[in-house]
């Protein structure tokens, strides 16, 4: 054999491991996505998914290349999520990104072995989803929506922008862990700022309505609504009836605020879907959920809208707009 053809073989001979790892490399992959807050036509919805998929992106994973999403949608009823959730599991797909609170339960009942990842979770432990917060120690890790000592500044936060609310109505669902957990931290911030707070279910649209009506009936009062996926789901009607009753309302995400709300103080949801990408990214790399922490937010943001202030006939004081990182006008 001449030399030449010799080192021509021997060079195609090492790139052989080399093609076959980035053959490897490049299988396709499967993620599942399931969201428990509104449809594939929210915006909400929308904005969060797109978020998760151009981060993937820059992390080098490309739907129809290297990857196939299957996204599953449904409302935040416990039948469907576990229908949902099912065969969501079933498909048996690389790792499962849970959009909130509500769908991780669900996961976790459907498998033990498919890696979850969720964004947007309220006290994860304290639902029973992870052993703790530095060593998940199952097959669920990702990011909180909050700490519940951030629900003590609702009550603040609204004292500050209305100062003649002396009562409020705390939206909150009652079957969720963090739903009990953020009216516990409120009831016991309230007295501070010289506010009496009650309880609202918002498993029905009937339900949501027919209570802060008659809630409205008495005068000095205002509305906090807590984080969960069913607030989200029947924003339109919340943001409607706070508008009808006049009533000044802080919330927990921005998204009711750009739709007409008052002001929200909590975290951006659609970074987290980004983080969860990097998660997603650490996992389909070998790592395993069990070693990942999970993490809370590290910024939380304070948004305003003065047209919808101006409409309820408050003056936003000074310091509170120095102090916000959004303001719609």
């Amino acid at each position: 054999m001449r030399r030449r053809e010799f080192i021509t073989l021997l060079g195609g001979a090492s790139a052989w491991p080399l093609a076959a790892r980035a053959q490897q490399d490049e299988r396709m992959r499967r993620i599942g996505v399931l969201t428990g807050s509104g449809g594939p036509d929210d915006p909400d919805v929308k904005e969060r998914y797109a978020a998760l998929v151009q981060r993937l992106q820059q992390l080098g994973w490309s739907e129809g290349r290297n990857l196939r999403i299957e996204a599953h949608w449904t409302a935040s009823e416990p039948d469907d999520l576990r229908k949902r959730a099912a065969e969501l599991a079933a498909l048996a797909p690389d790792v499962i990104v849970a959009g909130g609170t509500s769908t991780v339960a669900p996961l976790l009942q459907a498998t033990r072995t498919v890696p979850i990842v969720f964004a947007g979770t309220a006290d994860p432990v304290g639902a029973g989803l992870v052993a703790s917060l530095a060593r998940p120690g199952g097959n669920a890790t990702g990011f909180m929506q909050f700490e519940y000592s951030l629900s003590a500044k609702w009550p603040e936060l609204l004292k500050q922008i209305a100062p003649s609310v002396t009562r409020a109505a705390v939206l909150r669902d009652p079957t969720l862990t963090a739903g009990i957990g953020q009216f516990a931290v409120i009831q016991s911030a309230a007295p501070s700022v010289g506010m009496d707070v009650s309880p609202v279910n918002v498993r029905m649209a009937q339900e949501i309505e027919q209570a802060v009506t008659a809630f409205a009936r008495s005068p000095h009062g205002g509305l906090i609504v807590t984080a969960s996926g069913l607030a989200a789901i029947h924003r339109d009607l919340i943001i409607t009836l706070a508008a009808r009753h006049k009533l000044p309302a802080v919330y927990a995400r921005r998204l009711f605020v750009v739709e007409g709300g008052l002001m929200c103080y909590g975290a951006d949801r659609v970074e987290l879907f980004r983080q969860a990408a990097q998660y997603v990214d650490r996992i389909l790399k070998g790592e395993k959920p069990a070693d990942l922490p999970v993490q809370a937010p590290t910024k939380y943001e304070l948004v305003l809208n003065l047209k919808t202030a101006k409409a309820l006939g408050l003056q936003v004081p000074a310091t509170l707009l120095a102090l916000a990182d959004e303001v719609i006008e």
